[in-house]
């Protein structure tokens, strides 16, 4: 039994490790009303006060938003614009998941046991002696929105929110799998809570 918990852990390591692709995986939820956006319109970003207090996060998200809104059809026209877009990222960090919670260690064994805690993962020998680890790491939620507003109305004709949360450090990287899936569907997405998956290079 404990060889084969042993080549359970390794496996687990060597697929994460080799495999050349990640899955992000958002919760998303989006809203629509007629009229719908047609293919081709124009936009232009719109900014909320406290977005102004941080223009150079603010600019690069929106750089990101123009790429995934360019995939869906849309295009940047600040002089001519139809709609206006609003976007915005929220990120909190936990020190680890809340599965990994701190938890009493168990044994096997007279001399050699498996210790669980907080995380970790320990061969011990009757030494004592780690023979590896995997120390505790950050835990990211992550969420994205986008409001479309048709200018000649003011009215809100698309609205949209994806939740991810993972180890996944780099938002470089999984803001713009989010904003991507956030956007599946558009201008007619289904309604409910969907799981979207993208896959991103490692």
């Amino acid at each position: 039994m404990f060889k084969s918990l042993v080549a359970l852990v390794f496996a687990a390591f060597w697929l994460t490790g080799c495999g050349g692709m990640r899955l992000v995986e958002s919760d998303v939820r989006s809203y629509a009303t007629p009229p719908l956006v047609p293919p081709g319109a124009s936009y232009r970003f719109e900014r909320l006060l406290s977005q102004q207090a941080d223009l150079a996060r603010q600019t690069r998200l929106e750089a990101m938003t123009q790429q995934a809104l360019a995939k869906v059809g849309l295009q940047r026209n600040d002089t001519a614009a139809r709609y206006s877009v609003q976007v915005s990222a929220a990120m909190k960090v936990t020190p680890y998941a809340p599965w990994d919670q701190p938890a009493p260690g168990w044994g096997l064994g007279w001399n050699l046991g498996l210790g669980v805690h907080s995380g970790n993962v320990l061969l011990m020998g009757s030494t004592g002696w780690p023979g590896f680890g995997m120390g505790e790491s950050p835990y990211y939620w992550r969420q994205v929105s986008l409001i479309v507003r048709n200018l000649s109305t003011a009215q809100v004709v698309y609205e949209t929110h994806a939740t991810h949360d993972g180890r996944w450090a780099d938002s470089e990287a999984v803001i713009p799998a989010m904003l991507d899936a956030a956007l599946k569907g558009f201008p007619n997405p289904p309604p409910g809570v969907r799981r979207i998956n993208i896959e991103i290079p490692r």
